[in-house]
């Protein structure tokens, strides 16, 4: 079986839902290696609404990867540098996706500082941004929705990661 060829394109408003989606999916199938259930909830909640999620996009660099005609990953970041998500469906895991998503990122015209790539990574991502260069900068329990939550705060490049 061949998989659909994956194009990377900007992210557009009519691909909140899709994203929000695989953003659920992908934490309660993937991450759920790394989290309990009661985090996995608070972290991807049913609840969160469209509006809501779509505001997280503006004023932000975004992109989003299309295996044939499915949502198959998808970035932002502030164009000051910070990855805020960074999500490959599921089914799309290990090919590459999250690399091209990224590079997609640092590409970009509207990033205005070359400082470094700061992310807050799951334990579940900690490897793959390691894998690329990233370094730990310190391990950080967060609050979400009453949840504490394991996860890195995370520098790629010269920069602090404040």
């Amino acid at each position: 079986m061949t998989t659909p060829q994956t194009a990377v394109r900007p992210f557009l408003p009519s691909d909140a839902t899709a994203c929000l989606e695989l953003f659920r999916d992908t934490v309660h199938r993937v991450n759920s290696r790394d989290y309990s259930s009661a985090q996995i909830h608070a972290w991807a909640p049913l609840d969160v609404k469209v509006p809501g999620w779509m505001e997280r996009f503006e004023n932000r660099i975004a992109y989003v990867a299309v295996a044939g005609s499915s949502l198959a990953g998808f970035a932002d970041m502030t164009v000051e540098g910070h990855l805020d998500r960074l999500f490959v469906s599921a089914d799309h895991q290990r090919q590459g996706i999250a690399g091209r998503l990224l590079t997609h990122l640092l590409n970009d015209d509207r990033r205005t500082s070359d400082s470094g790539i700061t992310t807050e990574a799951s334990i579940t991502a900690k490897p793959f941004f390691e894998s690329i260069g990233f370094t730990v900068v310190k391990k950080q329990t967060v609050l979400c929705r009453g949840v504490e939550l394991t996860n890195f705060k995370m520098l790629l490049g010269r920069g602090t990661a404040d």
